[in-house]
């Protein structure tokens, strides 16, 4: 098979492939969902959050809506009730107290770790067939592919 033909073999399964990790990493986020009475923009509100904790810039609920595509008014009702569960707290850390961040509650995390535990050793095993370089090569292709995704869902929102 010559280069040009691998290369569109590769493209077709990786994004079947990509396809498939969305729509199993959906239904086990929907589970999580039924389970604790959550909505799916409840999730996706979550994981934002978590994910911004992660890098060390929390969310405040203007960059959520941003974020998730929700006006003000919608994005202040979600926040509302996902604190009211105790899977969110609003914090205000700098000196202007009239900014505020979104932090993980730690009832919420505690429901998380409990529910997604069980997956941890299944992902570890697979990541341990890979050595530090071939990881770095998959992050780079991830991120590039989010990227890819965040743009396009960003020119859907445009007017």
């Amino acid at each position: 098979m010559n280069e040009t033909a691998e290369r569109a073999r590769l493209r077709r399964d990786l994004v079947d492939l990509l396809n498939t990790y969305s729509s199993e990493a959906q239904h086990i986020g929907h589970a999580f969902a039924g389970q604790h009475r959550l909505h799916a923009t409840d999730m996706h509100a979550l994981l934002a959050v978590m994910h911004a904790e992660r890098r060390g810039t929390p969310l405040t609920p203007g960059k959520l809506g941003e974020a998730i595509g929700l006006t003000s008014g919608a994005t202040t009702a979600l926040i509302d009730r996902l604190e009211r569960g105790g899977h969110l707290r609003r914090c205000r850390e700098s000196a202007d107290r009239r900014v505020v961040h979104l932090r993980y509650a730690d009832a919420g995390m505690a429901l998380a770790v409990s529910f997604f535990a069980p997956l941890a050793p299944r992902t570890d095993q697979v990541m341990a067939q890979f050595g530090v370089d071939e990881l770095q090569v998959i992050e780079k292709f991830l991120q590039g592919m989010n990227e890819a995704l965040v743009s396009y869902r960003d020119e859907l929102r445009k007017p």
